[in-house]
């Protein structure tokens, strides 16, 4: 007899358990080591958040669909599989927390596969082109969720482009700089661009008011930083 595959597992679950998606989870415990790519707890959790991450914004889309599986590579013969669960979960009364902490639960002590997780949820967010603000929240909910709330900033970085009025590139420092690193850097940057030192370098005085200028968005920026980060 052939081994099931993952989906195949997950749908048989979902029979056994019937058209809950949060059933399916109840009395999993002891996984936390297992291999992500085979954890059938693991899987499901995830598919739960990117069904719910997909319809953040109140619509899923074809795209966001293709998204979710490019990241999980479904093959044409288990979509059908894949698609019960992941319109189980988007039917789900539970909402996205408790799957974020049952992925948490069981990888506590994997810290890069819940980062894997939250770039695999970024990936299907993007997918339609458009970030939306509702999308972005339940992000940094899940992050919070993982333990990781401070590296946020960092993870969306790297996958939302950021224009040139974001703070972090008025200041031109990586959004991934811990809390101290800033401060430091921000001290610098202050100091070598404040008015009176280009003065003394002999800025014409006509300038001056450029040089005011730029130091004003260069505080803007940090306290907008400041802000977010509730330093």
């Amino acid at each position: 007899m052939a081994l099931m595959t993952i989906w195949q597992k997950i749908s048989h679950k979902a029979s056994a358990i019937g058209e809950t998606v949060l059933g399916m989870l109840s009395g999993v415990s002891g996984e936390g080591d297992a291999d992500p790519n085979s954890s059938v707890p693991f899987t499901i959790a995830v598919v739960a958040l990117g069904a719910k991450m997909a319809k953040a914004d109140g619509v899923v889309t074809a795209q966001e669909i293709d998204a979710f599986k490019e990241v999980f590579n479904v093959s044409a013969d288990e979509v059908a599989n894949v698609s019960r669960v992941f319109n189980m979960a988007k039917k789900d009364v539970a909402g996205y927390e408790v799957y974020a902490e049952q992925i948490a639960k069981l990888f506590a002590q994997k810290p890069q596969v819940l980062e894997d997780v939250l770039d695999s949820l970024f990936h299907i967010a993007k997918a339609d082109g458009i970030m939306h603000e509702a999308e972005l929240n339940f992000l940094r909910d899940v992050a919070k969720i993982f333990g990781l709330g401070e590296k946020f900033r960092c993870i969306k970085a790297r996958h939302v482009q950021s224009g040139d009025n974001d703070p972090y590139t008025v200041l031109g420092v990586d959004p991934c700089v811990n809390d101290d690193e800033l401060k430091r850097l921000y001290r610098e940057i202050v100091k070598e661009n404040h008015p009176d030192r280009h003065i003394a370098a002999g800025l014409p005085p006509e300038m001056i008011s450029v040089a005011n200028d730029r130091l004003a968005a260069i505080n803007s920026a940090y306290e907008a930083i400041v802000k977010e980060r509730a330093l």
